[in-house]
């Protein structure tokens, strides 16, 4: 079952997407969007992670400065995407996991997975909000590394993604040595279907493990 809601942040309030999964929940995973907004390709995540058995919850964080926000993935929409980020900024994202975490704390225990920027968000809400994390292909992360991770991390990214260059893959694996890493033979943005980049088998390789994070990691 899914359905759009609201959500009361510390900056005021935004949407949201929800799915509940037909089974008692194995956990609840807050979804961070990529810059594109909270389009199909989001919604379609949080649906998925339901079908699994989770709790699942994506905030609308672009509704922080510009309302029911979803971006084509062309150059206008990563344009104007990168301007909403920078408008909305990590700090007060962090704020959106948090409150969407305190929504579902009380159906189950919760972890956080995104995309992108999202992925960056999610590696800041582990150090931050010491939540489990999970960050496809955060390609921000790395003027963060000095912050330390406070529950289980994991980290995907593709081999052969442009925007992240291995050097950076490896200043993660130096300072974020109690993580967990693949590197997957993909460019950037493969798990997504509406990208060039798209790998359905990375895409499902990347979502086993995935799940076995959570799996173990939200018992």
């Amino acid at each position: 079952m899914s359905r759009r809601l609201r959500l009361e942040t510390a900056h005021g309030w935004i949407g949201a997407y929800r799915s509940d999964p037909a089974i008692p929940p194995k956990g609840a995973l807050v979804v961070v969007q990529e810059i594109f907004g909270l389009n199909r390709h989001i919604r379609a995540v949080v649906d998925r992670f339901a079908e699994h058995g989770y709790i699942a919850m994506a905030p609308a964080m672009f509704d922080l400065v510009d309302e029911d926000v979803e971006l084509d993935y062309d150059e206008a929409g990563v344009q104007q995407g990168r301007e909403l980020a920078g408008g909305v900024g990590f700090d007060r994202a962090v704020d959106c996991v948090r409150a969407a975490a305190k929504q579902l704390e009380s159906d189950a225990k919760v972890g956080v997975v995104g995309f992108c920027w999202g992925g960056t968000v999610a590696f800041l809400s582990n150090a931050r909000l010491s939540l489990p994390a999970i960050s496809y292909y955060g390609g921000r992360s790395v003027p963060f590394l000095g912050e330390k991770i406070e529950a289980p991390m994991l980290f995907h990214f593709g081999e052969h993604d442009p925007i992240i260059p291995p050097e950076d893959v490896e200043e993660h694996r130096r300072r974020q040595s109690g993580a967990e890493f693949f590197v997957w033979d993909a460019g950037h943005g493969f798990n997504c279907d509406q990208r060039d980049d798209y790998r359905p088998d990375v895409a499902a390789l990347a979502m086993e493990r995935t799940l076995g994070f959570f799996g173990r990691t939200l018992k």
